[in-house]
């Protein structure tokens, strides 16, 4: 069992309190099975997340949804969980959401996650949607702080020379600016 799966399988077994369907979840082999939990009524999200984490770290596409909905919800850890899976389920529609989320304004105090995954999956909506969610944080008294860092953090690690721009406008920021100097040194110089 790898480290996600046990924090995840952990942080669950207390939310199900005993739950005779958690062992079930937790030891299946059957993605249809896993599956018929995402689309049955009544399900707990405990049982819900547990089902499309663990589809969706075997590309089981079945999961999309459900992992984008988790991805944007209110528990950090849930977003975490969410985060890993879309990261490893190989869907072409993760990124396209996985922006969408990030540059949502109504929801900004949950785009840490989509902005983290975004820079994993080094898709071309990365960079744009690392830009317009930096330039909206640079607003004084912004209280996103760990939001922008992660721009700032992210376009770093992807080194397009697009984000110059905005991580200069980010050293004015002085809980951004050392991370700023060092996403600026890691894009390549221009010719």
């Amino acid at each position: 069992m790898d480290e996600e799966l046990r924090s995840l399988t952990e942080r669950v077994r207390s939310e199900s309190g005993g739950a005779a369907g958690y062992d079930r979840l937790v030891t299946t082999e059957s993605t249809d099975e896993l599956a018929a939990v995402l689309v049955e009524q009544g399900q707990p999200l405990w049982a819900r997340e547990l089902a499309a984490f663990r589809l969706g770290v075997v590309g089981d596409r079945r999961a999309f949804e459900s992992l984008v909905l988790l991805l944007n919800h209110r528990d950090p850890p849930r977003c975490a969980s969410a985060s890993y899976a879309l990261a490893r389920l190989g869907d072409p529609r993760t990124a396209r959401a996985a922006a969408a989320l990030a540059t949502n304004e109504l929801r900004v105090a949950y785009a840490l996650h989509p902005v983290r995954l975004l820079v994993e999956l080094r898709a071309p909506e990365a960079v744009p949607a690392l830009i317009t969610t930096l330039q909206r944080r640079l607003r004084p008294h912004d209280p996103y702080r760990r939001v922008a860092l992660a721009c700032v953090e992210g376009l770093g690690s992807l080194g397009d020379a697009r984000a110059r721009t905005v991580l200069n406008e980010a050293l004015a920021h002085p809980t951004l600016a050392e991370a700023a100097v060092h996403a600026l040194a890691r894009i390549p110089a221009q010719r």
